[in-house]
């Protein structure tokens, strides 16, 4: 068992003295910087939090590497926008742009914001209407009579 364990470590330290570090996939320095540049500004599908650029998902590099491609075939920046727009829609852009099928993402904060503080102003209203009543003289007795049965 200890030399089972022993020779466990041993293989995994020469598999990591042999690892290098991880090569850019694109080798122009060129086309890795615009692809940062215009992933930056990509939603992962997967993740949906995170940019392209930082997405560790498989989809994501699947996504980087047909932007390298586009990249290489000259595309423009918009053109590989529109084309990954056109395949999976607006979602995929952190700035969606402004039309009647993306008013819910602009605009749909703005409006729970304004439901809530009309929710809130009815509340403080309709509290402000229930003033505790206050007892007279014989109503104190009847109930302190009851509270004494």
């Amino acid at each position: 068992m200890k030399h089972a364990f022993l020779v466990a470590c041993l293989c995994a330290m020469t598999a990591m003295a042999q690892a290098g570090e991880a090569q850019p996939m694109a080798q122009d320095p060129h086309v890795e910087a615009r692809l940062v540049a215009i992933a930056e500004e990509l939603r992962c599908l997967v993740c949906q939090n995170e940019s392209l650029a930082s997405s560790h998902a498989e989809l994501a590099e699947d996504l980087r590497r047909e932007v390298r491609k586009l990249i290489r075939e000259d595309k423009t920046d918009a053109q590989i926008k529109t084309y990954l727009v056109e395949r999976y829609g607006d979602f995929v852009l952190y700035k969606p742009p402004m039309k009647p099928l993306t008013w819910p993402l602009w605009f749909g904060p703005f409006l729970l914001l304004g439901l809530a503080l009309l929710g809130l102003w009815r509340y403080l209203r309709l509290r402000k209407q229930l003033i505790p009543h206050h007892l007279n003289a014989s109503e104190r007795a009847q109930a302190e009579q009851l509270l004494k049965d």
